[in-house]
């Protein structure tokens, strides 16, 4: 492995015998070396394959500002969240987590944290996100010494569920805020709190989490004509049918996206499942 740019003392890209260019982290790999040398592979640590172009030159800039134990740290807790989900990331985590990560450390030794509108809304719909935040605060303390608020938890899980997702950051936003507007929907219709804990609701908000992904994208499930299905979906479960409608008013009323009747159909099976199977 040949080293093609030297960043820092620790960060070199490098191409290997395919010829893939790769950056190389490892401590003082590359003290007088220049363009050219062979990387010391004894010194490797870690070891980043980008393979979309325009990630990978973002994250080379990335690497002229950021210290070396952020990256570290950024990397722990990404292979943590893709081992943990058992799913693959959007490579852009490296740079938006990274960047986040940077900002956030050096706010927080500042005295400025910011709070997280969201918090509330991320702890219920992506637990398992949230969870790998908390992990990453652990992994930051256990690192550099700081103890990040857990707004800061709620913030790198909104950037896994964005790697996740494959979406930009204020979508994330948005889809979240779509899915608490439709729960309050079905909650104030039926009168009723949530048994967060069932797997009905879990597949609830998962359904949810897809569907308001739809709208932004400006997408729908395929209509195909299932009238048989919507009509039986329909007489069968009147209440969450009625829900479903006025979930749909609102949605069309403030985001100009019609439902399908395909998309009625799925919402009211979940919403007598949500509902009566708590």
């Amino acid at each position: 492995m040949r080293i093609a740019k030297v960043f820092n003392n620790n960060v070199v890209s490098a191409f290997n015998e395919e010829n893939i260019e790769l950056v190389v982290m490892g401590r003082g790999i590359a003290f007088q070396k220049r363009p050219g040398d062979l990387v010391d592979e004894t010194k490797i640590e870690k070891v980043f394959k980008l393979m979309d172009k325009k990630v990978s030159e973002k994250f080379k800039t990335l690497l002229h500002e950021v210290p070396i134990e952020c990256m570290e740290i950024s990397e722990e807790i990404i292979t943590y969240a893709k081992l943990t989900l058992g799913k693959t990331l959007n490579e852009n985590i490296y740079i938006t987590l990274t960047d986040h990560l940077n900002f956030a450390i050096e706010r927080h030794k500042k005295g400025l944290n910011i709070k997280n509108a969201l918090l509330w809304e991320i702890k219920r719909f992506y637990k398992d996100e949230f969870e790998i935040g908390k992990e990453a605060l652990r992994i930051i303390k256990n690192r550099i010494g700081l103890i990040l608020p857990e707004d800061e938890a709620g913030f790198i899980a909104l950037h896994i569920v964005n790697a996740e997702l494959n979406e930009e950051m204020p979508n994330i936003v948005n889809i979240t805020k779509v899915m608490q507007e439709v729960l309050n929907i079905v909650k104030y219709h039926f009168k009723m709190d949530f048994n967060e804990e069932s797997l009905n609701y879990y597949r609830f908000v998962t359904h949810l989490k897809f569907f308001a992904q739809r709208l932004f994208n400006g997408t729908s499930t395929e209509n195909n004509n299932n009238d048989f299905l919507y009509d039986v979906v329909k007489e069968k479960y009147k209440e969450a049918y009625l829900c479903t409608k006025k979930i749909k008013d609102y949605i069309k009323k403030v985001y100009t996206y019609e439902l399908t009747k395909e998309e009625m159909t799925y919402l009211t099976i979940h919403i007598e499942r949500v509902v009566n199977r708590n």
